[in-house]
C-alpha cells in the first residue's frame, strides 16, 4: 500500500491533524485567552490537513505548506474587510473562489490545496465584521499552519515512493540496452523486449505514477520532465520499431555508428536522471553524428531505393528522439541553467529559459476558456459558494459558513456524483446530529468534558471519515465542530440542528449548480477535446505531407491550434481519472491519442525544417496518399472518440461510416504496421516523411485499440446490463 493512502496513511494524517488543531486551539484558548485566535488556528489546521489533500510525502507538503502561507495572509485579510456587507463577500466569493479554483490548472499540489485555502476565506468573510480582530486572526492561523509544518516534518513520516526521474532513468538504461541487441544479428528485439518496451512505458504513464510525483507543474522542470517521460516512451517505441538492414547484408557502418551513439547517449541520459552522472557528451556527440548524416543525405545525387531508404529514415528518427529525451532531460535536472544545444528546435522546447511566472501565466491563460475542465470546476464552485453566501446573509443563517462549507466539500464535478455524495453525506450529519444533540443536552456547560473529548472525537473522526467514506465523514465532523463551539461559547443541543440545516442548505445548492453547470464532468468535454486534438492531428498530417511534397520550408510553423488542442485534452484527461464511471465500453485509448498528438507535432517540425526539393509527381502522389490515409484513419478515430457513450453502453451517435477508406494511392491507412507500398526510388526527404506517416498509423491504431478487442460485444451486453454505480470521492 502506498505511502500516504489507505487506513495507515489516513491514521498518520489524523495523529498529525489532531495534534496541531488541538493543540493550537487549546494553547490560543486556555493558555493565552484568544478564543479568536484559537477558533483560526484550528480551522487553518483543519483546513490545510483534512479538508486539503496536499500529495506526497510529509517533507513535500511541509514545503507546499510554507510557501502557501503569505496566500493565507492575504485571504483572511480578504475575507475579513470584505465581510463589511453581503454584497460585497458575494463579490468577493465570486472573483476569489474562482481564482483559487482555477489554480488548480497548475497541477496536483495547487489542486490540492485550493479546498483549504477556500475555507480560509470563508471563515472571515461572515459577520462579524471585525477588522480590529485582524491580528489574533492572522496569528491564530499562522500558529496552527507552523504547528503543522512542524508535524509533516517530523511526525510519522512516509517513505517517499519512486521517483518520476528515476523511472525515466530506468527507461534509458532499457533503451541503451535495446540499442546495444539491435546492433547484433539479427538486427531485431526479441518479443520478450518488445514487451519490455511495453511495460516500461506504460510505467510512465502518468495514471501509473503517484500523484505527488506527476510531472503535472507549470514549472519549466515540470515540463521539461514530462517532456523527458515522453520522450524515452517515444525511443522505446522507435527502437522496438526500427527495420532491419536488407537481406544477407550487413548494417551500413554509419547507421550501425549512429545506433551505437544512441545507446552511449540513452545511458549517459539514464546516469543524468539518476544522479550517478552529469556530463553531456555523448548527447552531443549524437546531435553531431545526427546532422552529418542528414548533411550527407541532402548532398546526395542518387535518389535511394526503399529498404535502405527507410532503415536510415526510421534510425534518424531514433536518434531525433534519443537527442530530444537528452535535452529534456537536462532540463529537468538542470532547469534555466540548462542552454539549448545548438541545432534543437526551440518550439519543441519553448519553455527552456523561461521564468516562473511567464510560465504559470501562459499554463492559466490556456485554460482560460469555457473548454477547459479547470475554468467549468472554478465557475461551478464559485458560483455554488457566491449562492450560498447569498442565502446566509440574506437569510441570517446562525454559523452560515457551515452551509459554505458543505458546497465545498460536498460538490463534485459531475451531477450524478454530487447526487450521490449528498445522499450519503445528509444521512451521516443527521446521525452526527442526533449524537451532539444528545451529548450537548446531557453535558449542559461544562467545557471541560468538550476539552477532554475533542481530540478522541477529532482523531476518530480523521481517520475513520477518509476510509468510510462522506457519510462517516460529515458525521464525525459534526461532532467535533459541535464540541468545539460548545467550549467558545455556551451552547444547547439546537446547536446540533443549525448545523444540520445548514449542512442541508449548502447540499441542495451544490446539486443545483452541479445541474446547472456542466453536469457531465469532464466525460463530455473529455471526448470533445479528443476528437477536436485527433481532426487537429489529421489537419497537420495533410499539411506537413503537402509541404513536404511541395518542397516548402517552413522551420516556425504555427502550430498553436494543435498545441492548445493538446493541452485541453490532456487536462480534461486529468479529470477524468477522478470521476467515478461505469465501465461502459465505447471509449478510444486517450492516453495514445495525446502521444499521438505530440508525434505529430514534434515530426511535423523536423520534416518543415529540412523540407526540399520537390518530390516530383510520382513520389508525391504516393506520400500524399498515404498521407490521405493516415488523416483519414485520425478523423475516423476523431468520429469515434466525438461519441459519448451512454450509460446503458449504447452510443450518442452512430459510427456506422467512421471507418475511413483506403489512400487514394491505394495504399491501406488502417494497417497495423508500415503500409506495402511498391518499390520505390524516392530522396531521403520522402523516407523521412514516410516513416513519420507509418509511426503515425500504429499511434492511430493503439487509439483505435480498445474497439478491436476481442469479445467487445459480450462485454458491451454485459455492461449494459448491469452499470456500476458511481462511487462517492
Amino acid at each position: 500500500m502506498s505511502a500516504g493512502r489507505g487506513p495507515s496513511g489516513a491514521a498518520r494524517r489524523a495523529i498529525r491533524t489532531t495534534l496541531c488543531a488541538c493543540g493550537a486551539f487549546y494553547v490560543c484558548l486556555y493558555g493565552l485567552d484568544r478564543p479568536v485566535a484559537a477558533t483560526y488556528a484550528l480551522f487553518a489546521v483543519v483546513s490545510m490537513a483534512a479538508l486539503s489533500r496536499i500529495p506526497g510525502t510529509g517533507d513535500q507538503r511541509a514545503a507546499v505548506l510554507v510557501r502557501t502561507l503569505p496566500v493565507v495572509w492575504l485571504l483572511l485579510t480578504a475575507g475579513t474587510f470584505l465581510a463589511v456587507r453581503t454584497w460585497t463577500a458575494v463579490a468577493g466569493m465570486l472573483v476569489i473562489g474562482f481564482a483559487i479554483a482555477f489554480v488548480a490548472a497548475a497541477g496536483p499540489r495547487a489542486a490540492g490545496t485550493a479546498p483549504g485555502l477556500q475555507l480560509l476565506y470563508i471563515l472571515p468573510c461572515f459577520p462579524p465584521y471585525a477588522p480590529d480582530t485582524l491580528g489574533q486572526r492572522l496569528g491564530g492561523a499562522t500558529f496552527g499552519l507552523i504547528l503543522l509544518v512542524l508535524a509533516e516534518k517530523f511526525i510519522l513520516p512516509e517513505p517517499r515512493g519512486t521517483t518520476y526521474r528515476e523511472l525515466a532513468a530506468g527507461a534509458a538504461g532499457t533503451a541503451a540496452r535495446f540499442a546495444a541487441e539491435l546492433g547484433r544479428p539479427p538486427y531485431t528485439l526479441p518479443a520478450a523486449e518488445v514487451e519490455t518496451a511495453r511495460k516500461t512505458g506504460e510505467s510512465l504513464r502518468p495514471l501509473h505514477v503517484e500523484e505527488a510525483e506527476r510531472p503535472a507543474g507549470p514549472g519549466l522542470r515540470d515540463r521539461a520532465l514530462a517532456h523527458t517521460g515522453l520522450g524515452a516512451r517515444t525511443l522505446l517505441g522507435r527502437l522496438v520499431t526500427l527495420p532491419p538492414p536488407p537481406p544477407g547484408q550487413p548494417p551500413h557502418r554509419t547507421g550501425q555508428q549512429l545506433l551505437e551513439t544512441v545507446g552511449r547517449s540513452a545511458a549517459e541520459t539514464g546516469a543524468l536522471l539518476a544522479g550517478t552522472g552529469r556530463a553531456t557528451a555523448e548527447a552531443d556527440a549524437l546531435r553531431r553524428l545526427r546532422e552529418e548524416v542528414r548533411e550527407a543525405a541532402a548532398r546526395e545525387t542518387q535518389p535511394l531505393t526503399e529498404v535502405p531508404g527507410r532503415r536510415r529514415a526510421a534510425l534518424l528518427e531514433v536518434a531525433d528522439a534519443a537527442a530530444a529525451f537528452a535535452t529534456a532531460a537536462e532540463l529537468a535536472v538542470r532547469g534555466r541553467r540548462a542552454p539549448l544545444p545548438p541545432g534543437t528546435d526551440s518550439g519543441r522546447f519553448w519553455y527552456a529559459g523561461r521564468r516562473a511566472p511567464r510560465l504559470w501565466w501562459h499554463r492559466l491563460a490556456a485554460h482560460a476558456g469555457p473548454r477547459s475542465v479547470h475554468f467549468q470546476n472554478a465557475v461551478r464552485i464559485s458560483l455554488a459558494l457566491a449562492a450560498a453566501r447569498t442565502l446566509a446573509g440574506v437569510e441570517s443563517l446562525p454559523h452560515g459558513f457551515w452551509a459554505m462549507l458543505a458546497v465545498l466539500s460536498l460538490t463534485r464535478t459531475t451531477v450524478s456524483q454530487t447526487k450521490a455524495t449528498v445522499r450519503q453525506a445528509l444521512a451521516g450529519t443527521l446521525l452526527g446530529a442526533l449524537l451532539a444533540a444528545a451529548v450537548l443536552a446531557l453535558v449542559g456547560g461544562h467545557t471541560t468534558v468538550y476539552a477532554v473529548i475533542l481530540p478522541l472525537v477529532m482523531l476518530v473522526a480523521f481517520t475513520v471519515g477518509p476510509v468510510r467514506g462522506v457519510g462517516w465523514a460529515q458525521g464525525m465532523f459534526t461532532l467535533v465542530v459541535s464540541f468545539v463551539f460548545a467550549q467558545l461559547a455556551p451552547v444547547t443541543w439546537r446547536l446540533a440542528g443549525v448545523r444540520l440545516m445548514d449542512v442541508i442548505i449548502g447540499s441542495m445548492v451544490g446539486v443545483v449548480f452541479g445541474l446547472l453547470a456542466w453536469p457531465r464532468g469532464a466525460q463530455a468535454e473529455l471526448h470533445r477535446a479528443v476528437a477536436l486534438l485527433l481532426a487537429r492531428e489529421a489537419d497537420t498530417v495533410e499539411a506537413t505531407t503537402a509541404a513536404v511534397v511541395a518542397g516548402r520550408r517552413d522551420p516556425d510553423p504555427d502550430d498553436r491550434a494543435l498545441q492548445l488542442a493538446l493541452s485541453l485534452a490532456e487536462s480534461a484527461y486529468a479529470q477524468r481519472q477522478s470521476e467515478p464511471r461505469a465501465p461502459v465500453a465505447g471509449a478510444p485509448d486517450w492516453q495514445a491519442a495525446m502521444i499521438t498528438g505530440h508525434h505529430v507535432l514534434w515530426g511535423s517540425r523536423r520534416l518543415l525544417a529540412r523540407a526540399g526539393p520537390d518530390l516530383g509527381p510520382g513520389n508525391g502522389e504516393r506520400l500524399s496518399g498515404r498521407a490521405d490515409g493516415v488523416a483519414a484513419r485520425m478523423r475516423g478515430a476523431a468520429q469515434r472518440a466525438a461519441t459519448i457513450p451512454s450509460a446503458d453502453g449504447s452510443n450518442d451517435a452512430g459510427t456506422a461510416a467512421v471507418e475511413p477508406t483506403a489512400g487514394a494511392d491505394g495504399a491501406d491507412g488502417a494497417g497495423g504496421g508500415p503500409a506495402q507500398v511498391p518499390e520505390v526510388v524516392a530522396p531521403s526527404e520522402f523516407f523521412a516523411a514516410q516513416t513519420w506517416l507509418d509511426s503515425l498509423t500504429l499511434d492511430v491504431e493503439r487509439v483505435l485499440a480498445p474497439y478491436s478487442a476481442p469479445d467487445q460485444a459480450a462485454a458491451d451486453s454485459t455492461e449494459a446490463a448491469a452499470p456500476r454505480p458511481p462511487r462517492s470521492a
